[in-house]
């Protein structure tokens, strides 16, 4: 093959290697100065001269720095003296993603360009600048272009992108005329120079036509119109700040966008407003609309029936970024074995020369070319590689990871939305009927849709997970022959035992949870009656019971640490036991030992295989929940819906000839008289007298209509009713009549089997509705009355006044604008009642519906509700009122009365018609008015007892929260406080510090001993891993070094070792034994020997690992078990006064979630905290001891580390807490409105709720998002810190090599630092997690500190008479108390006698100190002065258990405790059965609890709700009674009871209890005339003493005074 003259005009090419003949030193020119060279020589024409066609292309370069640079600075200049552009004016060009992608790769190209210049430059006799300065500049002109491109974009300013399109112009001209130079002379394939050349044009041609689609679209040259293009509506909008989606591909693979959020957030908390909104495409509304358009295209005219397949409309909806997700993840595998493969090339070629002999073959131009694996034997460059394929193979796993977490979130938001517009269709006899429960749907919002969120998660593990096993086996068994075989078989013998391990976890878990509910219960109950339980001295009955509960808990908790330890011990000793049957097979069937490369290549492989095989397990049962949850929702999703609303659209009006009535005088009724009506002499009030011009028409009309609650029987059966206009219809009926369903009847809730039900036009938008069981909304009083209609402050008050709101309003902390809890629990029933019915009094539509709005209120508030708000604000506004009650004393003021009976109509009509013609049920009526009448009179005095009640509770309540906003904030805020007061440095440094106190306390809480054990079992462990691998290195290494090594798998497994530890790299705990080798041993020992040695040291890890994984689990149990332990005890033995200030919530909360943190949580976290720390600093201990001069570069790599993490943990916790905070109200949401939906439906406010919904899972996605992104910032930087990391030990080790380092050991300290990149970020996010749970450590702490009340007493139980008190004889003298030494006193020096046997009563208003006496009696409140002695002993030094077991009381509130009757009566089961019969039967309740099933045994459910309150106060009375102590004390016992059972009690303590002195604390002052003694007392002190008819007789008494307003 003849080549052209100057392809060859070279002379005789020197071969390097050999001295230079000229002397002298070899100058660095341009072209090289070779000797005999025409270097400069042109007579072949200029382009046939290699050099001059390299100068021609650092044209273009120079070209584009020199304009770009000016351009650059100019704009850098005027930008930074402006405000810093607001990112509303981003913008991406046409080609956006594909522009930086070809940079990237042309950047990349660039960096082979110049690699294979200098290593060709090394062969030539002297410098040849041109084979490597182009390729240099040309790197240069691709960073500027892209940082060019980059700054023009934002600026939104295209003409400058001409100076581009020239540059790729020239640059592929260039390049293009070099690559024609090179065909001409047959440069070929087979030379790398050539390859880099043909990619480098193909790149710039491109580059030009992404350039030219850029003037094509946006027309910004040579066209007369640009067009004007907007930034993304997103943008436009400031508020958000998500901005993944809008930034250029480098921010996005770096997350360089949230270095302002995240170090931000040391200076102030993250809070809502700063992470703002989420970008459109991801709200839950965009997503929702997706998924709905797929589901519903699947339903078909065909089958109707049948239902669509959810995972279809997934895979539609979602399936294209799960595709984008898996791609990212075949290719970070496939790069992952790219780093084992560079470091046996590496350790292969360090010490061996390259080859000195080219052939002239490879000269043209007077130059060298080299062949592509001549570049890769040369260390330096696959160093290089190394690094940059490490750095790739992390942002595609972190890309990978993002678009998978953004999917399901985004699926998430999609189901929620879902869920929530099926639960306003759902037919309301579906949740009556119990098919759907709440708990059902609080289970899919909160369960559900996470496990398909995670399951989305997982996904591209499915199918990426077993192209890695096939690719790590086939290359095992390339490597090892059979014998790798025999070892991967016992790895995948053992991934079944690890399934088992998952499921058994699974199902332990399940366990612990009902008993940890179980106890949650007990300790609630506990906590709800603890005055009770401290005043019977039964305190530690319970405590124990609650410890027994708890110690089935922990019992299923040691299995649980059992199978979490097992799995942990699997997945690091799997690979050891592989790697030693590998080994020892190979040994044994070969009869040779593997070469040192194969060995850790194996090794590499082995690390490999056990990740995705363990990983799978957790898929598949994901994946298993998965199939489950898909099932549950599609059956949810089917399930019946409520009827269309016809009813309410259709144009109709009835006459009134349907329905007549009869127009009559109005008369006054005067409200002040006693309301004893005389029916008989009272004509038809009508408010409004008609005009004769004006027909009135009807409202609703309902005809023949049958309705049913789902079962085809119909509940109610031929209904014809009108509901006249403006006008009061009253509902009356016995109970389960069918009212509150004929309401639900016309709101269209109830399915209609026949007839129908028209609304009248103006009427047919709303309904305000109240319910019976009234409903609230977690939101503030005021919210929950205007219930969104615009608020009118005259209209509101008038409103708040007709439901006597106001006193109740007062006694909230923060007024009308007070937050009523979840379902308003911190409201009394009668409270929660008025706030619904004023919320439909407050509405402006013209039905108002109202359910029984009476039942929980006393008299005196429903006269008041009657009178002001349903007779005078309602009519007056002629508002039609349709009005179901019971009292039939309003059916006076009814224009029109529905009377029904089992589900029809009895009558309809007036008043006056009924009374005419149906005597009968008239006479019933008033016979029941009559009754009703002299219960009024008892009421009355009950009633304004209950209310006064409910508002001392409130009162109570509430002063109690704020009493304990002083005490307690200052430990729960200690933070919050000290970033108020403190500069911002120390803030910052406060909130950047590890809790280390707290970790210590917590360790110690789990013992010493474990605490040793585990920490020096963990030290040896590592300590033996790396013996093995250095072990396995000498072992190998004896083998002669010079035996050929099958180079290209040296260790292409370590690859792959590389990818899969990073993906769940705290899940492998060996992937640092991949060792290196050491040549340095004799060949003196045996394979015996030496396998004998490896075998011990194999099984010693082995039996280390199982120690450590146990030890770590059970040292988090003990501590768990010690810190609930001394909890529980702390706080039942707290004071009452604790009770008092600390809120019952915040107290469970230590129970609940923070005793499941530190059982469950704390544990796995330590455990994979300590092992990835141990993993790098064992990792970075082998490199450093393989080359020192690592240690010089260590140092500002653990500086930039110690940042990353500071930053990181700061950030990572706030957004942890929003994320937590955002879930909340979302969750609630849902089961607020699964809880009213009649009411919503009524109201027509869906699409309201809708909107709140969507707003409220946005809020909860956003945190979600940034929480990931931010945990992708971190991986990301840790990740190329690794790669740093592995790049500067590989230097090192090159640099050391020339000073004979064995090259075995360059092997070992590579393959270690490979392990660092997987283990790093794993280190900063447990840290940032045990901070995080380490606050549930520091909450319990908080409440350890509690002082104890003093339980000794001075006086020994010995020196206490076995039957004391035994007459019941007290004396108080000059008695003073408090609750608190910081609170005033509430009793001041009070001083009386009472004899053994009296009967004495105590009164006075509300807080004169009546309870605070009877609680002194028991040593429950701080008696600072005075004392009181009963039968001569001073009760103040008696040990509390004595005192209180000792004396008998009857508190307001009657507590029961779930258990038996007979726990209730006698829980220490100290008593015989005649004696709880005999306690019944004198509480009247014998024949009752006799026709119970079980008698005795019957059972009490929690809180005594299946009795009755006046039962319930027997039952105390009985309890009582059982003590037999001759001191009985009366609470206010008869507030809470009617007038019989009050009756009942009074006649039992007289007779009964005649023997013993019985103290009884007043409200109604008539139960004590019959007393022997009153006390009256005023503001803590005594002001009247004596017998009551003493008192009565002196007119000016204070008890005189009360007897006579109670009258």
């Amino acid at each position: 093959m003849d080549l052209p003259s100057y392809c060859r005009n070279n002379g005789t090419q020197r071969v390097a290697g050999l001295p230079d003949q000229s002397g002298g030193m070899p100058g660095l020119s341009f072209c090289g100065n070779d000797r005999n060279k025409s270097a400069y020589s042109v007579e072949d024409g200029v382009l046939n001269n290699g050099c001059f066609v390299d100068a021609l292309n650092l044209v273009p370069h120079v070209f584009l720095l020199f304009i770009t640079f000016p351009i650059l600075f100019i704009g850098w200049g005027s930008q930074s003296s402006k405000v810093q552009i607001h990112h509303n004016t981003w913008l991406h060009f046409p080609g956006h993603n594909l522009r930086w992608i070809l940079t990237f790769t042309l950047l990349f190209v660039h960096v082979c360009e110049i690699a294979e210049g200098i290593v060709s430059n090394i062969q030539m006799e002297t410098n040849h600048l041109h084979l490597f300065m182009p390729a240099f500049m040309g790197f240069i002109a691709a960073t500027t272009s892209v940082v060019y491109y980059h700054n023009i974009e934002t600026s939104n300013f295209p003409k400058l992108l001409l100076a581009l399109f020239i540059y790729w112009i020239l640059a592929f001209i260039t390049k293009s005329i070099k690559l024609w130079k090179f065909a001409e002379c047959y440069v070929g394939v087979r030379h790398l120079r050539f390859c880099i050349n043909a990619m480098l044009v193909i790149l710039y041609g491109l580059l030009m036509a992404v350039e030219i689609n850029v003037i094509r679209v946006r027309r910004y040259v040579f066209f007369a119109n640009p067009q004007k293009v907007k930034p993304p509506e997103d943008l436009q909008d400031l508020g958000v700040r998500f901005l993944q989606p809008f930034v250029n591909l480098l921010s996005k693979a770096t997350y360089w966008w949230m270095n302002p959020l995240i170090i931000g957030a040391h200076k102030r908390p993250i809070e809502l407003k700063k992470i703002g909104k989420l970008p459109i495409a991801m709200r839950a509304l965009t997503n929702y609309l997706k998924l709905k358009d797929a589901y519903e295209d699947q339903r078909n005219v065909e089958e109707p029936d049948k239902a669509p397949s959810l995972w279809r409309s997934m895979y539609r909806a979602f399936g294209r970024p799960i595709l984008l997700s898996s791609t990212f993840r075949y290719l970070a595998d496939l790069l992952g074995f790219a780093g084992p493969l560079c470091i046996s090339g590496i350790v292969k070629h360090l010490n061996t020369k390259p080859n000195s002999t080219k052939s002239d073959d490879d000269i043209y131009f007077g130059v060298y070319f080299m062949s592509s694996t001549q570049l890769l034997q040369n260390t330096s460059v696959l160093a290089v590689l190394l690094f940059l394929a490490l750095i790739l193979q992390r942002t595609f796993l972190q890309a990978s990871y993002y678009v998978t977490i953004e999917t399901g979130i985004n699926l998430r938001g999609a189901l929620l939305a879902m869920i929530y517009n099926k639960i306003l269709r759902l037919s309301t006899s579906n949740m009556s009927m119990g098919e759907m429960t709440l708990g059902q749907i609080n289970n899919l919002v909160a369960i559900e849709t996470n496990q398909l969120m995670w399951f989305l998660f997982l996904c591209p593990n499915l199918w990426a997970m077993p192209v890695q096993i096939v690719m790590g086996v086939i290359l095992l068994h390339y490597l090892l022959g059979t014998s790798a075989l025999i070892g991967a078989s016992v790895i995948v013998l053992l991934a079944p035992v690890q399934y088992l391990i998952a499921t058994k976890l699974a199902d332990t878990q399940k366990s612990t949870l009902d008993h940890s509910t179980d106890r949650l219960k007990k300790t609630s109950e506990i906590l709800k009656g603890i005055k009770l339980l401290k005043l019977y001295a039964w305190e530690n009955i319970f405590c124990d019971s609650v410890e027994d509960t708890r110690g089935k808990e922990l019992t299923s908790l040691r299995t649980f640490a059992l199978y979490t330890s097992m799995s942990i011990f699997m997945n690091a000793a799997i690979p050891i036991a592989a790697v030693l049957v590998t080994f020892v097979s190979h040994v044994l069937i070969i009869g040779s030992r593997p070469s040192p490369s194969e060995a850790f290549a194996a090794l590499a492989l082995f690390h490999i295989l056990v990740t995705p095989l363990f990983l799978l397990s957790t898929v598949v049962r994901f994946a298993v929940k998965a199939l489950v949850s898909v099932q549950k929702l599609g059956e949810f999703l089917q399930s019946d819906e409520i009827g269309e609303d016809s009813w309410r659209n259709g144009d109709m009006s009835v006459s009134l000839d349907t329905c007549t009535k009869h127009p009559g005088g109005t008369k006054a009724i005067n409200r002040k008289r006693p309301l004893r009506y005389q029916m008989d002499n009272y004509e038809q009030p009508s408010r409004r007298p008609l005009r004769p011009n004006e027909t009135e028409d009807v409202a609703v009309k309902v005809s023949h209509g049958f309705f049913t609650w789902g079962s085809n029987l119909s509940t109610l059966a031929d209904i014809n009713v009108c509901i006249p206009t403006g006008q009061l219809t009253m509902i009356v009926g016995q109970v389960g009549c069918g009212k509150s369903s004929l309401l639900l009847a016309m709101l269209g809730e109830m399915q209609s089997i026949s007839g129908k039900v028209c609304w009248s036009n103006k009427n047919r938008y709303s309904v305000a509705y109240a319910t019976q069981k009234s409903w609230l909304l977690n939101a503030t009083v005021e919210e929950n009355i205007t219930f969104g209609s615009p608020f009118n402050k005259q209209r509101y008050k008038t409103v708040i006044d007709a439901c006597s709101l106001q006193p109740d309003i007062d006694l909230l902390p923060f007024g009308d604008q007070t937050e009523i809890g979840e379902r308003g629990i911190n409201l009394s029933g009668g409270q929660r009642q008025r706030i619904c019915v004023g919320r439909a009094l407050y509405q402006n539509t013209n039905i108002v519906f109202l359910d029984d709005p009476f039942s929980a209120l006393d008299i005196h508030l429903s006269d008041h509700l009657m009178q002001e708000g349903i007779l005078k604000f309602l009519q007056d506004d002629k508002r039609t009122v349709v009005l179901v009650t019971h009292k039939l004393q309003y059916l006076i003021h009814a224009d029109w009365i529905i009377a029904m009976k089992d589900g029809s109509v009895l009558r309809d009509g007036t008043l006056k018609d009924i009374q005419t013609h149906d005597v009968e049920l008239y006479e019933h009526w008033k016979t029941l008015m009559n009754r009703q009448d002299q219960e009024l009179e008892k009421d009355t005095e009950i009633d304004n007892c209950q209310t006064a009640l409910e508002r001392k509770t409130l009162r109570r309540a509430f002063y109690s929260r704020e009493a304990k906003n002083q005490v307690y904030d200052d430990e729960e805020e200690e933070e919050e406080e000290e970033e108020d007061d403190d500069n911002m440095s120390t803030t910052t440094s406060r909130r950047s510090k590890i809790p280390w106190s707290l970790c210590w306390r917590y360790l110690s809480s789990g013992g010493f001993f474990m605490v040793f054990l585990m920490i020096f079992s963990k030290l040896l462990k590592h300590s033996v891993m790396v013996a093995i691998d250095y072990w396995l290195a000498t072992w190998t290494a004896t083998k002669t070094e010079n035996t050929p090594v099958n180079s290209t798998t040296d260790d292409s497994a370590n690859i792959v070792s590389a990818v899969t530890a990073s993906v769940f790299a705290n899940l492998t705990d060996l992937a640092n034994s991949t060792g290196g080798l050491n040549a340095t041993a004799g060949n003196e020992k045996t394979d015996c020997e030496y396998m004998s040695v490896f075998i011990v040291l194999c099984a010693a890890g082995i039996v280390l690992c199982l120690i450590t994984s146990l030890t770590v689990e059970f040292l988090g149990l003990s501590a768990a078990t010690n810190l609930h332990h001394n909890l529980l005890n702390k706080i039942i033995h707290a004071p009452i006064r604790f009770f008092d200030v600390t809120p019952l919530g915040q107290i469970l909360n230590r129970f609940s979630a923070d005793t499941n943190i530190i059982d469950q949580h704390i544990p796995p976290t330590l455990e994979s905290l300590t092992r990835s720390t141990l993993l790098c600093l064992s990792a970075i201990g082998v490199i450093a001891f393989v080359t020192p001069f690592f240690l010089i570069t260590l140092f500002p790599l653990a500086v930039i580390f110690y940042f990353i993490q500071k930053y990181f943990r700061v950030a990572s916790k706030d957004l942890q807490d929003l994320d937590d905070s955002t879930q909340l109200p979302l969750l609630c949401h849902f089961s607020e409105t699964a809880e009213g939906l009649t009411t919503i439906r009524a109201f027509r406010h869906e699409a309201r709720f809708k909107q709140r919904m969507l707003e409220l899972t946005d809020t909860n996605n956003t945190a979600y998002l940034f929480l990931s992104a931010a945990n992708r910032w971190l991986e990301v930087r840790t990740d190329y810190l690794g790669a740093v990391i592995v790049l500067t030990a590989a230097v090192t080790s090159i640099w050391s090599s020339l000073y004979l380092l064995p090259s075995a050991l360059v092997g070992l300290g590579l393959t270690y630092a490979l392990t660092v990149t997987n283990y790093l970020n794993w280190v900063v996010r447990n840290l940032a997690d045990l901070e995080v749970q380490m606050a549930a450590v520091k909450k319990v702490n908080s409440f350890l500190s509690t002082e104890s009340e003093n339980y000794e007493g001075s006086m020994d139980n010995s020196q206490v008479p076995e039957d004391w008190p035994q007459h019941g004889d007290i004396k108080i003298q000059d008695l003073s108390v408090r609750y608190d030494p910081l609170l005033k006193p509430v009793l001041k020096h009070v001083s009386a006698y009472i004899n053994p046997g009296q009967k004495v009563g105590i009164c006075g208003r509300t807080g004169s100190g009546k309870s605070s006496l009877s609680l002194a009696f028991f040593n429950m409140v701080d008696m600072f002065e005075g004392q009181i002695l009963i039968d001569g002993v001073d009760i103040s030094k008696l040990p509390l258990q004595t005192l209180r077991s000792r004396l008998s009381i009857i508190l307001q509130d009657p507590v029961l405790f779930s258990g038996s009757i007979r726990f209730n009566l006698d829980p220490e089961r100290t008593c015989t059965d005649d004696r709880l019969w005999e306690a019944l039967e004198i509480a009247q309740l014998k024949n009752m609890v006799k026709a119970l099933p079980g008698g005795l045994d019957a059972v009490v459910t929690e809180g005594g709700e299946n009795f009755s309150v006046g039962q319930r106060q027997l039952f105390c009375l009985a309890r009582a009674f059982v003590r037999k102590s001759s001191i009985l004390i009366m609470d206010e016992a008869t507030a809470s009871i009617d007038m019989a059972t009050e009756n009942i009690l009074q006649k039992v303590v007289m007779t009964a209890f005649a023997d013993r002195t019985v103290v009884t604390i007043a409200h109604r002052v008539h139960t004590i005339l019959e007393a022997d003694l009153v006390i009256v007392m005023k503001r803590g002190n005594i002001m009247e003493i004596d017998r009551p008819e003493a008192l009565l007789e002196q007119e000016d008494s204070m008890f005189a005074s009360f007897v006579r307003a109670d009258m």
